[in-house]
């Protein structure tokens, strides 16, 4: 082909020891001009298109005859509902043509008051039988629309098997975040205030003043009552031992003692709610106290806990600043704890507050 020539392939490419070039070596230019011009074989049947790459919808593929399958069962089976609907129908406009009929005797004087009567009480049942038909009817038609285009019983297992295993991870997910989390509460609280208390302790023994010795061990008590409060405190984070032998509501009583902020608890429960289902609710409430005496700036925390059916619902609303993230580690910990229960965990937190986090725990 000359060079310069027109090619059925698209602008000719330049080559040969007369070519022009930008200083770029061969294989340089010869990729650029591979990118600008992308092969694309011919097909005889045109262009290729989105609908040409084997969509799973395209017709005469398995999941359109399957589609075609439940179409044509959903017609089949309304057929014979349609009948009866119409049935019904004409029932009602046969019924109304009646009782215009009955209406026009009586102003004809054609008919007596007990036949009027009869007839209205008669027409009476006719037509709440119609009305309850209709009803009949069309709870049916929505029934065979669920049946006939509605999940499978397959789909429905495989679809709680995605959540088990999701809420399966998401537990574990959860159980090493609050390892690390007491790891770190451990190593940055408790340990720092024992090794304090060791120092004072040391120097104290090391005094050769009795006055400064003596106030060196009235640190060392104080700081041995702090390093207790802390250590109790870790323990009930970790699990409180009140919920085994008081129940929740003396447990969540505690969290009001402890919460630095002031604490409105309403709380009515009935015995013998199954044991995960109190130690969910207990840990929400905590968390959810922790975060706003933290986090949110509030002036005043309200807890609601109380049971509505069969499910427990507790809610945690703070008159703070707003804008709690979701995802953070300790709202969605509580979120994969109370999935794991088959509940429901939703936050609210607008920017500007209020923050509201509820929680829904089936007891059953």
């Amino acid at each position: 082909m000359p060079h310069g020539s027109a090619s059925p392939y698209g602008p000719a490419f330049p080559y040969g020891p007369g070519a022009p070039h930008d200083g770029a070596s061969p294989d340089a230019r010869a990729l650029r001009h591979a990118r600008a011009f992308p092969y694309e074989p011919a097909s005889p049947y045109g262009p290729a298109s989105s609908h040409d790459r084997g969509s799973p919808y395209d017709r005469g593929s398995p999941y359109d005859r399957a589609a075609g399958t439940r179409l044509l069962a959903h017609l089949a089976a309304r057929a014979g509902t349609g009948v009866l609907t119409g049935v019904v129908a004409g029932l009602l406009v046969l019924g109304a043509v009646l009782a215009g009929v009955l209406v026009a005797g009586l102003l004809l004087g054609s008919v007596s008051w007990a036949e009027l009567l009869g007839q209205t009480v008669l027409g009476g049942v006719l037509l709440f039988l119609d009305v309850q038909g209709l009803i009949a009817l069309a709870a049916l038609d929505d029934r065979l629309a669920r049946m006939h285009f509605g999940p499978s019983e397959r789909e429905l297992l495989e679809r709680r098997i995605d959540e088990l295993a999701a809420s399966r991870a998401g537990i574990l997910e959860a159980v090493d975040a609050e390892r690390r989390r007491i790891e770190r509460d451990v190593h940055d609280g408790v340990q720092q205030r024992l090794v304090a208390l060791a120092m004072l302790l040391g120097r104290a023994r090391r005094s050769k003043d009795p006055e400064h010795g003596a106030e060196l061990l009235r640190q060392a008590h104080e700081a041995s009552r702090e390093v207790l409060g802390e250590l109790r405190e870790v323990i009930w984070r970790v699990y409180p031992t009140a919920l085994d032998s008081l129940g929740l509501k003396e447990a969540l009583a505690g969290v009001a003692e402890r919460c630095s902020l002031p604490l409105r608890m309403d709380c009515s429960v009935p015995p013998g709610l199954p044991g995960p289902v109190e130690t969910a609710a207990y840990f929400v409430v905590s968390e959810s106290v922790t975060n706003a005496a933290k986090h949110s700036g509030a002036r005043r925390v309200t807890v609601t806990v109380g049971q509505h059916g069969a499910v427990l619902r507790v809610t945690v609303e703070d008159d703070g600043t707003g804008g709690a993230d979701p995802s953070g580690s300790g709202l969605s910990g509580l979120r994969q704890r109370v999935a794991a229960l088959d509940g429901a965990f939703t936050v609210s937190s607008p920017p500007g507050g209020p923050t509201t986090i509820t929680a829904e725990l089936p007891c059953a």
